[in-house]
Parts: C-alpha cells; sequence; structure tokens
C-alpha cells in the first residue's frame, strides 16, 4: 500500500426489496469510503536500506474484492490506482442540459449516498419496524431514562476500535439501552415481515484495514530481529498463492543488476568471455546492458582479435573516424532513444556480414541488364551507391545497383575513356582524346575539362587528404595531413604524369583549348593559364602504364622497366627502382610498411623500401605477365596471363596460396582480406583468401569478363555475352540487420574530407612547399641527351590488359609485423636503386644500367593514342 495516497473502500451497490402488493427494487450507490493513511516515516528512509519503500505493487494488491458478512461486496483500492477505470466506465455522451441515459438508468436515478446517510435511513427503517412489531408490549417502568443522544461521526468516515467485534444482537443486561453506533443491531427475531439490512456488517478484514495505521507504527517501532521474527512468522503461516505474489514485487526490487554496478574495466573482462551470439542475446535484457556493451570499444575490439576480423594498421581507425564523420553531418539524435553504439561495434557486423553472407549465401540477389552496347567496359568503380562505368565508346554511364536504371550518360570524351576515379559527387576521367574531365555526379555536367598531355591518359588517381608521417629537410619528422586538399595525378602515354588541384564543388569552371571544338587540340593548351595545373613530374622514358598515390607519396610504373618514386608536393623525383626486366604493368603502394611493389611482364612481382629504395623482395613463380595486383592489410595478390592468381604475405614475400582453375589470361579481380573474386575466360570466380579454396562461380558460360569490383554487400561485373555487353549485379544482404553493414572501401580511404573546411592556408601551404628546391631537381630532358630509342613495339602489347586493369585497386594497408624480412629467390638483373639529388647522380644512373635508356619524347604522328611532340601553340 502507497504511503503517500490514501486507499479508499468501495461499497457494492446494494438492492432492497419490498413485497406489498407490488415488487419494488432500490439500488442504492455508495461513494467510497476513505480508508486512514498510513503515517507518513518520522525521519527520510534511505532507498537503499528500504528498497520496498516506494515500489509500485502488482495490480492484484492494488485493486482486490473484499466480501462482507450478510453478502455485502466491497471493492479495495489503493490510493487513485483504478479510478481512471472507474471514471472510464461510468463517462457517457453528455451534452448542455443532456446525457444519455444507459439501459440500466433511470432519468430520475439518485445520486450517490455516502455510508452515513445510508446508515441513518436504515435505522429510521428500522424504527419503523420496530414500532409496528413491538406494539402492545409492554416496556418496563425501571428503565433509566434515555441517555442523551451520541452526536453522529463525520459523514463518509469509519471509527472503529481496534479491539472491537462486530455488534450483538443482544440487548445489555443491566436493561438499558445500547450505545449509539452507526452499525445498528439487527432487529428481535421472530418478526413478521423482512426487515432492511446494514449496508455492512463489520469483520476481521474491516478491522484490519482501520487498524493497520497502527499496526504499522507499532511495526516500525519494533528492532530488526524482532521485525524478521514477526514477518517470518506471518509468511509461515501464508498460502503459496500469497507467497508467490510476494515473490513477484521481491525478486525484481533485491535483484542487483551487477554490469551496472561493477567498474568499466572488470564489466569489458567478464563480457570479453562471451561469444558473439551469447552478447546479442545479453543487449536484449535491457537498455542499460544494451547501452554497456554497444559503447565497450575494448569488447568489440577484443572480440574481432578472437574471431581474426581484426586486420590491423589504420584500418579500424578510418572506419571509426568515417562513422564519426557520418554521424557528425546526420540528423541529431531522438531524445530518450539508445546512445549510438562505438564504432567497433558496426565494425564487427559489417565484417561478420562479410564473411559469413559472402561465403556462405549460395543463392544471393542477382540483376542482369544491357550496358554500352557491345563495347569494351574499361572501367568500373561503385560509389556511394552508384555503378558508374566506362567504355571504349567514348561514354560514361551511371546505374542504379537496386533497378538497373540508367541514372547519367556523362558525354563529351572524343576518345575511349581509360581511367576513371570518384570522390563524393565528383567524378574524374581520362581519355585517349588527351584530356582530363571533371564531373558533376548530382547534374551530369562537366565542369571542366583539363588539357595537357600530349598522349592518352591511361590512369588517375584522386589524392585525398590523411595524416602522415613526414620528414623534412631537416630530418624532423612531424605528423601532418598531406595533401591540403584534394588533388588528381594522370599518368599519359606521352611519359609524364601530371598533378592538379580537384577543383571544388562550385568553383570556377575551366575548360582547356579545343576541349568543345573538334578542330582544336587539347594536347596544345597552355597549362600556365590553368588554376588547376600544379607540376609537370617528367623523368619516365616511356610510357606511364600504372600509379599509385598517398599522402605525399606517388609510386608509378612504365613501359621503360622502371619505377619512380615521387614527391607529388614538390615534384622531387625520389628514387627510380630499377630491377624489372620487361615492362611494368601495374605498381601498388603500401604507406604503412612504407613499401610499394610492381608487377613486370617479367613474370616477377618485385617489393620495394620507400625509405631506402632497395628491393626487399622477388616474388617469382608466374610464368607471364604480371598484369594486376591488389594489396589488402594482410594479403599482395598478383594476377597473371599464366591463368593463376597468387596470394602472398606483404611482410616476409612468403608464398601463401595459388588459385588455379582459370583456363585463360586473369582479365580482372578484386579482393579483401576474406575472398578473391576473379574473371578470365567466361568465368567469374569466388576463392577463399584464408585457406586458398574456390567457393563457387559467380558467372559462367559468357564470352570474357571485362571487369569485377565490389563493396559491403554489392559485387558487380561487367562482361559480353554473344556480342553484347551486359552488368550483373549482386546484393548479397540478407535484409534484416543489414543497415549497419557498411562496406569498406578497396583503397581504404573513405570521403570524409569536407571541401568546406579547407582554406587558403592550406593552398599557401603546398605552395610554399613546392617552391621548395624545384631548382636542384631536374629530368633526364633536360639533361642534354641527343639519341631517341623509340619502342616500336608499343603497339603489340596485349590487348587483353590494355582494357582489363582495374583502377584503383589499392587496398587499406596494415601495420608491419616488423618481423626479419626473408630474403626472396635471387634473379638474373639486380636492382639498382638510385637517389636524383643533383646532374651528377643522374648522369651515374646512365653509367651504371645499361639497361635503362634516356629518352626524349619522340616524334610520332598525330593520333590521339600515341606519343606526340609538343607544337608551338595554335592561335585560338
Amino acid at each position: 500500500m502507497s504511503s503517500n495516497q490514501r486507499p479508499t473502500l468501495i461499497l457494492a451497490p446494494s438492492v432492497s426489496t419490498t413485497k406489498v402488493v407490488t415488487t419494488t427494487t432500490t439500488t442504492t450507490t455508495y461513494a467510497p469510503i476513505p480508508l486512514p493513511p498510513l503515517p507518513p516515516p518520522s525521519f527520510p528512509k534511505d532507498p537503499k536500506t528500504y528498497p520496498l519503500l516506494n515500489a509500485a505493487l502488482p495490480t492484484s494488491l492494488r485493486s482486490f474484492p473484499i466480501v462482507f458478512p450478510g453478502g455485502t461486496r466491497a471493492t479495495f483500492r489503493d490510493g487513485d490506482d483504478g479510478d481512471d477505470d472507474m471514471q472510464d466506465e461510468e463517462e457517457v455522451s453528455a451534452g448542455k442540459g443532456w446525457h444519455l441515459v444507459r439501459q440500466d438508468e433511470s432519468p430520475d436515478q439518485e445520486r450517490l449516498v455516502g455510508l452515513q446517510e445510508a446508515i441513518e435511513r436504515f435505522g429510521k427503517k428500522r424504527s419503523h419496524s420496530n414500532d409496528i412489531v413491538m406494539q402492545g408490549v409492554e416496556e418496563p417502568t425501571n428503565s433509566p431514562p434515555p441517555r442523551k443522544k451520541a452526536r453522529p461521526a463525520h459523514p463518509g468516515t469509519i471509527s472503529i476500535n481496534a479491539a472491537a467485534a462486530p455488534p450483538s444482537p443482544l440487548p445489555s443486561p443491566t436493561g438499558s439501552p445500547p450505545p449509539q453506533n452507526i452499525w445498528p443491531s439487527a432487529p428481535p427475531s421472530g418478526a413478521s415481515s423482512p426487515q432492511p439490512q446494514p449496508p455492512i456488517q463489520p469483520d476481521i478484514a474491516l478491522t484490519t484495514l482501520m487498524t493497520l495505521p497502527s499496526l504499522l507504527s507499532h511495526f516500525s517501532a519494533l528492532p530488526p530481529a524482532l521485525q524478521s521474527h514477526v514477518l517470518l512468522t506471518f509468511l509461515r503461516h501464508s498460502p503459496l498463492p500469497v507467497l508467490r505474489t510476494l515473490q513477484s514485487v521481491l525478486t525484481p526490487t533485491l535483484a542487483r543488476d551487477f554490469l551496472t554496478l561493477l567498474p568499466r574495466e572488470l564489466v569489458s573482462h567478464v563480457l570479453s568471455f562471451l561469444p558473439f551470439s551469447t552478447l546479442t542475446r545479453a543487449s536484449r535484457v535491457s537498455k542499460a546492458w544494451r547501452a554497456i556493451i554497444d559503447s565497450d570499444p575494448i569488447l568489440w575490439q577484443d572480440l574481432m582479435k578472437s574471431t581474426k576480423i581484426w586486420f590491423g594498421g589504420d584500418s579500424e581507425q578510418l572506419f571509426s573516424k568515417h562513422i564519426v564523420y557520418m554521424r557528425s553531418k546526420a540528423v541529431s539524435q531522438v531524445p530518450g532513444s539508445l546512445p549510438l553504439p562505438h564504432p567497433y561495434k558496426i565494425l564487427f557486423k559489417s565484417r561478420h556480414l562479410t564473411r559469413t553472407s559472402w561465403l556462405h549465401n549460395n543463392n544471393p540477389k542477382r540483376l542482369t541488364f544491357a550496358a554500352h552496347g557491345s563495347h569494351v567496359v574499361t572501367c568500373l568503380i561503385f560509389s556511394h551507391g552508384r555503378i558508374i562505368s566506362a567504355s571504349d565508346d567514348n561514354s560514361i554511364h551511371v546505374y542504379s545497383p537496386t533497378t538497373g536504371q540508367l541514372i547519367r550518360s556523362l558525354e563529351g570524351h572524343q576518345g575511349g575513356v581509360w581511367a576513371l576515379a570518384a570522390t563524393k559527387d565528383t567524378l574524374v576521367s581520362g581519355s585517349t582524346d588527351r584530356t582530363v574531365r571533371i564531373w558533376d555526379l548530382k547534374t551530369g555536367n562537366c565542369t571542366h575539362v583539363f588539357g595537357g598531355h600530349t598522349s592518352t591518359v591511361r590512369c588517375l588517381s584522386i589524392v585525398k587528404p590523411e595524416m602522415i608521417d613526414w620528414t623534412d629537410d631537416d630530418g624532423i619528422t612531424r605528423r601532418e595531413q598531406w595533401p591540403k586538399r584534394p588533388l588528381i595525378v594522370t599518368g599519359s602515354r606521352d611519359h609524364s604524369l601530371r598533378v592538379w588541384t580537384l577543383p571544388k564543388p562550385g568553383e570556377e569552371e575551366y575548360r582547356c583549348y579545343g576541349a568543345d571544338d573538334n578542330e582544336g587540340d587539347p594536347s596544345e593548351e597552355d597549362v600556365e593559364e590553368n588554376p588547376y595545373h600544379k607540376l609537370l613530374l617528367e623523368g619516365h622514358d616511356h610510357a606511364v602504364r600504372a600509379l599509385a598515390a598517398r599522402g605525399r607519396t606517388l609510386v608509378s610504373g612504365s613501359y621503360d622497366c622502371t619505377v619512380r618514386v615521387w614527391d607529388i608536393i614538390t615534384g622531387q623525383s625520389k628514387w627510380v627502382l630499377v630491377g624489372h626486366s620487361q615492362k611494368v604493368y601495374s605498381v601498388v603502394l603500401d604507406p604503412i610498411r612504407a613499401q610499394a611493389c610492381s608487377g613486370s611482364m617479367d613474370g616477377t612481382v618485385r617489393v620495394w623500401n620507400l625509405n631506402t629504395g632497395q628491393c626487399v623482395h622477388t616474388l617469382v613463380g608466374h610464368t607471364s605477365l604480371v598484369g594486376l595486383l591488389g594489396l589488402s592489410p594482410s594479403y599482395l595478390v598478383s594476377a597473371a596471363a599464366d591463368s593463376s592468381l597468387r596470394v602472398w604475405d606483404p611482410d616476409s614475400g612468403e608464398l601463401k596460396h595459388t588459385l588455379q582453375a582459370h583456363t585463360g589470361a586473369i582479365t580482372c579481380f578484386q579482393h579483401d582480406e576474406f575472398k578473391v573474386l576473379s574473371g578470365s575466360d567466361g568465368t567469374l570466380k569466388m576463392w577463399d583468401i584464408r585457406d586458398g579454396t574456390f567457393v563457387r562461380d559467380l558467372l559462367t558460360g559468357i564470352n570474357g569478363v571485362w571487369q569485377v569490383v565490389f563493396e559491403g554487400r554489392w559485387c558487380v561485373a561487367a562482361s559480353n555475352r554473344t556480342e553484347a555487353t551486359v552488368l550483373d549485379v549482386w546484393d548479397f544482404g540478407r535484409e534484416e540487420g543489414d543497415d549497419e553493414w557498411i562496406g569498406e572501401p578497396a583503397s581504404g580511404l573513405y570521403d570524409d574530407s569536407s571541401d568546406e573546411d579547407e582554406d587558403e592556408e592550406h593552398e599557401q601551404a603546398d605552395a610554399d612547399a613546392m617552391d621548395q628546391d624545384l631548382e636542384v631537381v631536374q629530368s633526364e630532358a633536360e639533361m642534354g641527351e641527343d639519341e631517341f630509342e623509340v619502342d616500336d613495339n608499343e603497339h603489340d602489347e596485349a590487348p587483353v590488359w590494355d582494357y582489363a586493369t582495374p583502377v584503383n585497386k589499392q587496398k587499406a594497408p596494415i601495420h608491419s609485423v616488423w618481423g626479419i624480412p626473408v630474403p626472396g629467390p635471387s634473379v638474373p638483373s639486380i636492382p639498382i636503386p638510385v637517389k636524383l639529388t643533383d646532374n651528377m647522380a643522374a648522369e651515374k644512373l646512365q653509367e651504371s644500367s645499361s639497361k635503362v635508356l634516356i629518352r626524349s619524347l619522340p616524334i610520332n604522328e598525330d593520333t590521339p593514342t600515341r606519343p606526340r611532340a609538343r607544337n608551338p601553340r595554335k592561335g585560338r
């Protein structure tokens, strides 16, 4: 019973029937009888010491029926509980001056009658009946005069002695009239007609309710030992239903939530012993448990490590920053909702779904639609829920992965598109028309056209700002953000690379000479007039076939058999990595391990140390052109024209697995920490990268697979079937619980940098850095070499590699194990790292390596796909 609310006793309406000639039934409804309230505590009580003081009573104890002697029924209600129910039951339609009469209600229904008034009515009826029954009976003469009539009690209240029993019907032994009481005595026996009944005959139940305040006061004054003895005595004499009711109140009140009471460190340690399935069930126990489990980063980190999905390096930190960034851009959290989970919990769920749904979902949802007619798909990327494909038909298409609908068709290039990169709503493309175009994916408009290259733009990359450890000229290493704003790096068959500033949305548009005029030649563009052009990197002697860039470091691979390392802020050529005996077709960059990897037509993969310029591993095994490389935190994967893929340890150079099931050259592949998807002659296969086993075929019975890309739950492949190009889209999601499945990009970098946060200080820092030491760095073309050597075999390249090499294959790297490197097998050619600091070093390079010839730009025919010499600028 609540201590701050006054309980009431509600009597059931009484029905009296009087039969004379006709039968009259009268129903009397009584107002609630207020019972004495419980005394308030004499002093404030500690809720921890008295946990039940303010505990809510179960429904069965807040309102229950009581039957008094004579069959009178009443309902006990604790305080105001249940008043709303009474009001709801009594609500009827009403208006001004009228109300709807129910079937059991008469228009002249009487008002509620209080208990005092009912007793007075009963007393009058009884007196009238006694006068009739007792006529002719002589009243004793020796009786004393009647006492003064007692003053009636306060209406609607009951006062009863704790030791009083129900009034006796017998007269007083002394013959004196009985004392006045609100409970009239029963009429004499032998009455010839029915007597009216009193509204209530009190018994031990009513007596207990009336005396409960005094009992509680007595109990509170007892010592604790005696209180326990009294309660235990009562419980011993209580039946099982009563004990169960008490248990329903005591159990939740006395229970202790150890997770909320223990220190966070101990909670994390306790939860670390639970498997993932048990944790998910524990998070449903209560909101407090859900908040504790979801917000514990150590718990989810240990869980990822125990299940072998913790990759290390900066992949987890980058994912966490991405989640924080997305939340900062989202709508504010609804008040009263559960706290947001830690990013590590979302990362665990995403990686768990990636591992289980891809390898064990044999029937994912699939969508197939036509694209680009019958032309070759040269580039394919998946960005922000969009499929972006480029073709040698000069077009770029944007599709929806859910419907296959063509959202945008980007037209403008005058030649085949061979390079693509995207960030947010900006797309960058490179083409055989020698231009670089910037597109707004929201509108489909081409906002900028950059000219300057004199041959096909074969590869490009968007370099996003990130925190790196950078050592300045004084040998001081500091952690800074480079570049200060996003850059574009392009590589061309004109032997050069160029660095451009990525235009921000809304910045002034720029279109190079000849961009909108078929008669103009973009190669004759004066790049000095382009405010977005930053650097021209010259040094390669042949076409630049592949590049990779992170932070301030750019790695480029060329058909001149060399790999070069550049500082894209200053334009300095830091290393010339010599060792391959044939053309370099692919490169990847690993900034965490400070390594770069290159694949060549000589069938080898070389791992280079970016700090020393030394070749630390030479990976042999392939018997033909290594045209594709991919890097993830734990695996380096190479694909070759010998129809095999090889999985290597990037730290030790050890061969882990050889994936052999294809019957032709590998035309495309992508991998992560769980799987490899590879395309070749009419099949697209899935492999388990951890044990090197074949999982299943995603595509069979087709002519060829041009490209494949996946991210999160989505996978997209471009293939050729009966002279038609089609795109296949797979959704490996299981619908329920996949909202938090966030895919990790293949490059490991997220589009989280805000263009609005960039300022002029960053641009000035880039400009200042570019001005440093530019006067001491010279390209080989400026060293006065007069002899030219032109590779006439450029058009003899295997066509499969021209269109099949994916763009942006870099994966998120991880920290090195810092073990002792295992040297690779010896090879005939000895790699010679060269750091160009002055002209003498460059001349020494020419003397020490007879295989590397310094060439100037050859003069060839005026075609869009062959290197050409720059002509004098034509007038506009």
